[in-house]
């Protein structure tokens, strides 16, 4: 998703968009039918990027794709500005300030209440558009008397029509967004919306600030509908009030669907679709209201057979003719060496202060659900360079204390230190900007990427920290992250599978990629949980061996059932039980501990 020919989709865009203005006229397609193509195909880049690359399904577009329109239409007709083009930003502007408030809000949950939450929203704007406010938006009558635009330089004076003059103009305004669009998805900050849509969990994890991307996606998208609203009015001639209709939203989702989501020119082929159907149906066999029905059907044709809408059909049967199958995974890989720059890895670009402490202290850490104690009164400290492990046997309280040292739980009670500074409360991502990483027991991994695309992604974090809005900058201009991305793949001995999809990777392929990402930041701490679980004989080899490569120039904390590797690697182990610390030592003197014997080892150590 990262690597594309320079300017051809532009180039192509622009020469399609040149021709049609020719061709259509040939073919019977009235202006407004044409113009109205690209005002939802407008409408629609606004909210692919939302639900294609975001994976948010909003169905309160028409909110903002109604208010953009009515102060568009409102400021020029009563003559509080004279430039139309001027107007229309002003209701852009206006439809992005509502979509923050309306975001802080709905972007509470997810999923199905997200979705719901929008429809109440709209609702909620379509009635005060029709009561309380209809004095200014006309109410049911709308706002008659958009004028066109115009062009005056000097003593030059163009007026476009409401023939194909004016599709000259929604084709420039179509251009702009699509131009912007596909800026904005082939960003930095593009990468991250599409990790978040895969693995919002694991974006967190590696540094990125998701309610915040969220937040941002989903105004730019209410953008994209002010705008088109507004030009929606000067299409029509006037602002009718039925952009505020739930029906509106519903056409939108339909409409993108048809053509493919994820692709940002999916909504304006499913417009074109939609349109077109209707009036050939219409006009051809006469079918009145009834043409809804028929195209009902095409689409449950379409979502049942062309998942991916017509677009997206398309591009994955090119695919599929064109790409040759990704090399297999090799049955028995080569052991995993420590070449002397990649046991090191990239290094860290924001440097933590001198620090002569322990690097992470837990003192009286204690969590309570209820009045169940998982933790309970933990002293805990790891001191620079050490590679300490946890062990404990099951329901000993590893995976709370673990989730409370990466700041995924808050505990109850008691505090944690980490390079002198108190984290105790912060969120995960701001503790992953300061260095303490962690890596999942089941892999946390976004499975629709590839493995470079994945290491990517968790570099941008240390890279660009937990948010920026870098909308326009392409990804291979980000300082470094070429390098570290490289440096992190050869640490982990991946190198030769970097374009491989996840999906394709085998499981101890997919378990140093989990390792990997937790790498890619460049941590001070890394905290692994269970790195070897599930792994055969021969990938639990080699994953120790990548375990005793990058422990050097690093500290680490492993939580691990595997007692021969856990007691071949860790210079000091702790060990929980009943959510208490119950002994702490090296290996041999845990080995001898009688207390650990009769908790977690039974006779093992004896026999």
């Amino acid at each position: 998703m990262f690597r594309h020919r320079r300017f051809l989709i532009e180039g192509l865009t622009a020469l399609g968009l040149v021709a049609a203005r020719f061709v259509l006229p040939h073919l019977n397609v009235s202006p407004e039918t044409a113009n109205t193509i690209l005002v939802w195909g407008l409408f629609g880049i606004g909210f692919d990027i939302v639900f294609g690359f975001m994976g948010m399904l909003s169905f309160g577009q028409a909110a903002f794709y109604g208010t953009g329109g009515l102060v568009a239409a409102y400021l020029v007709i009563n003559n509080i500005v004279s430039n139309l083009l001027l107007a229309l930003i002003l209701g852009m502007v206006v439809a992005a300030i509502v979509g923050i408030a309306v975001g802080v809000v709905a972007l509470r949950r997810t999923g199905i209440y997200f979705a719901m939450i929008t429809v109440a929203i709209a609702e909620m704007f379509f009635f005060i558009e029709n009561n309380p406010l209809s004095d200014y938006t006309g109410g049911e009558n709308g706002l008659p008397g958009v004028p066109t635009p115009s062009i005056a330089i000097g003593s030059f004076h163009y007026q476009f029509g409401t023939d194909w003059s004016l599709f000259s103009f929604t084709a420039a305004c179509y251009f702009v967004g699509i131009v912007i669009g596909l800026r904005i998805i082939r960003s930095p900050f593009g990468a991250v919306l599409t990790a978040i849509r895969d693995n919002p969990l694991r974006a967190r994890a590696v540094g990125h600030a998701v309610g915040r991307y969220k937040l941002a996606a989903f105004v730019i998208a209410a953008a994209y509908a002010g705008f088109a609203g507004g030009l929606l009015g000067v299409v029509q001639g006037f602002m009718p009030p039925e952009a505020f209709d739930f029906d509106t939203s519903g056409q939108l989702v339909i409409q993108t669907a048809i053509g493919g989501t994820g692709t940002l020119f999916g909504p304006m082929v499913g417009a074109a679709v939609w349109l077109f159907l209707r009036d050939f149906l219409q006009s051809a066999f006469g079918l009145g209201a009834t043409w809804k029905l028929v195209l009902g059907l095409v689409f449950v044709v379409l979502v049942m057979f062309l998942r991916r809408g017509l677009i997206g059909g398309a591009a994955v049967l090119i695919r599929r003719t064109t790409t040759r199958p990704a090399p297999p995974a090799p049955e028995q890989s080569a052991p995993i060496e420590a070449p002397a720059i990649a046991s090191v890895g990239p290094a860290r670009r924001r440097q933590e202060a001198p620090f002569s402490g322990p690097v992470i202290e837990a003192r009286g850490l204690t969590k309570a659900f209820g009045g169940i104690v998982a933790n309970r009164d933990i002293n805990f400290a790891v001191e620079q360079g050490e590679l300490r492990g946890i062990i404990g046997p099951n329901g000993a309280g590893k995976s709370t204390f673990f989730k409370m040292l990466t700041c995924e739980l808050k505990p109850t009670a008691g505090r944690i230190i980490f390079h002198g500074r108190d984290i105790t409360g912060m969120h995960v991502d701001d503790v992953c900007q300061l260095g303490l990483t962690k890596s999942y027991q089941v892999n946390q991994l976004f499975s629709r990427l590839t493995l470079r695309e994945n290491v990517i992604i968790a570099a941008l974090a240390e890279r660009r920290g937990t948010f920026k809005l870098d909308l326009l900058r392409r990804i291979d201009r980000v300082p470094g992250l070429n390098d570290q991305v490289e440096g992190t793949l050869q640490l982990v001995g991946l190198t030769a599978r970097a374009d491989v999809p996840v999906a394709e990777l085998a499981y101890g392929e997919k378990r140093r990629l989990e390792i990997g990402l937790a790498l890619a930041s460049s941590p001070s701490l890394l905290l692994l949980d269970e790195p070897l679980a599930g792994m055969s004989p021969v990938e639990r080899a080699e994953t120790v061996q990548l375990l005793k490569n990058i422990r050097r120039g690093r500290t680490l904390v492993v939580v691990e059932h595997d007692m021969d590797a856990m007691f071949g690697m860790a210079e000091r182990i702790t060990v929980l039980h009943e959510g208490a610390l119950l002994a702490e030592g090296t290996p041999t003197e845990i080995q001898r501990n009688g207390l650990v014997q009769e908790a977690y080892l039974g006779g093992v150590a004896a026999a």
